[in-house]
């Protein structure tokens, strides 16, 4: 409680951000509130597309909550001591990714008691269960070990011995959490894009992308808004790191397509055709997979050219292009396009509802405002010491 009432000291710009937020989960609780009344009717989702914009956005958020590994492993791991300042950075974005991991799947159960049975009715076959429970235990591991780092740093001193085996235990962790969660997908044969050994890896590879990237832009920002520098050298290595992440990510959607397309298996090309050009007359998907396309290979020239990459205000604009077009394969298009086509081969239709859209722009308010808290407090406690 010492370190959090650093929080509520801020000047008007902090403050009108808090404000911000507020009024965003304002909005979202609302819109929540409805759906708990009125059920998930209100939302665009239907019998034969029963997983959308909430479950998108959830597998997202995971992947950006397992990329914290990529800073907690050099530096523990492999000594890389340039990786110090941001670690604790990498770790609180964890947290906060997960958090909002946990409401996606809230608001998509429609009533909350449907939580409890998870917990109440604990079913170790099924892959819930074990997703639940590597959710859970990366929040508690990311929440102890960056509790213990701050207060540590607050009062200037070492960091308990115990806590290195809980940082080591969330390394493996943190490829457990979104190789569970790719699981839940690649378990159901009645869902061709799903269906691959190869998701797992897709997933990884896009999160060691997306979530870096993520942290570069951070890094950068509160770089500019406050006095807190994380070095030239880390965001560099950052850098380098999204930049083979997201060759890996492409490559593997590469493969997905040659296999889909070259295998002339309907079931298997009619995602992708339905993603990229549309499927009996249903082109909602295409503009935005394009686009996440053209930013994708537009951030790999920005990235593999050694010259540009290592010019900061590049590596912002690829950073950008990076997390955006995974948002859109994968926040957007990765969860709809698995359910085309239908058991029946229609091509259900599916758009997310206003109120669907409320529901998730303030659960992003959640997050955002809890790593604002965070990152307040950690900014804090470095000016300090």
């Amino acid at each position: 409680m010492i370190m959090l009432d650093k929080a509520f000291a801020g000047g008007r710009r902090y403050w009108g951000w808090i404000i911000f937020l507020l009024l965003l989960l304002a909005a979202g609780g609302t819109c929540y509130l409805k759906q708990l009344r009125y059920g998930l009717g209100i939302t665009g989702l239907s019998r034969d597309v029963s997983w959308g914009l909430y479950i998108a956005q959830f597998t997202f958020f995971v992947g950006v909550a397992a990329s914290a590994v990529m800073v907690v492993l050099p530096y523990y791991l492999h000594n890389v001591r340039q990786f110090g300042r941001i670690t604790i950075l990498g770790e609180l974005l964890a947290v906060a990714s997960v958090v909002m991991c946990m409401l996606f799947i809230f608001v998509d159960m429609g009533q909350p008691a449907r939580v409890l049975n998870v917990i109440l009715h604990p079913t170790p076959s099924s892959l819930m269960f074990w997703d639940m429970v590597s959710l859970s235990g990366y929040l508690l591991l990311n929440a102890v070990i960056a509790t213990v780092m701050l207060n540590a740093e607050y009062k200037g001193t070492p960091a308990p011995a115990w806590i290195k085996p809980v940082i080591y235990l969330s390394i493996p962790w943190a490829v457990s959490i979104h190789t569970v969660t790719a699981f839940l997908y690649n378990g159901l044969p009645g869902r061709h894009l799903w269906f691959t050994a190869i998701l797992a890896p897709r997933f990884l590879a896009s999160a060691f992308a997306s979530g870096p990237s993520l942290l570069i832009l951070l890094c950068l920002l509160l770089r500019k808004l406050t006095s807190f520098d994380a070095g030239h050298e880390a965001i560099r290595r950052l850098g380098v790191i999204v930049s083979y992440a997201m060759t890996v990510n492409v490559f593997f959607l590469l493969l997905e397509l040659f296999t889909a397309l070259y295998s002339h298996v309907p079931e298997h090309a009619e995602p992708f055709a339905y993603l990229f050009f549309g499927l009996q007359g249903n082109h909602g998907l295409v503009p935005f997979m394009w686009l996440s396309i053209v930013l994708a290979v537009a951030a790999l020239v920005l990235l593999l050219v050694p010259a540009l990459r290592q010019n900061e205000s590049v590596l912002a604009l690829a950073s950008i292009f990076v997390f955006v077009s995974l948002w859109l394969e994968k926040g957007l298009g990765l969860i709809v396009a698995g359910f085309v086509p239908s058991p029946l081969h229609t091509v259900p239709f599916y758009r997310p509802t206003a109120p669907e859209w409320a529901i998730v722009c303030g659960v992003w308010a959640i997050g955002a405002l809890l790593l604002t808290v965070f990152y307040k407090v950690t900014v804090s406690i470095r000016e300090e010491t």
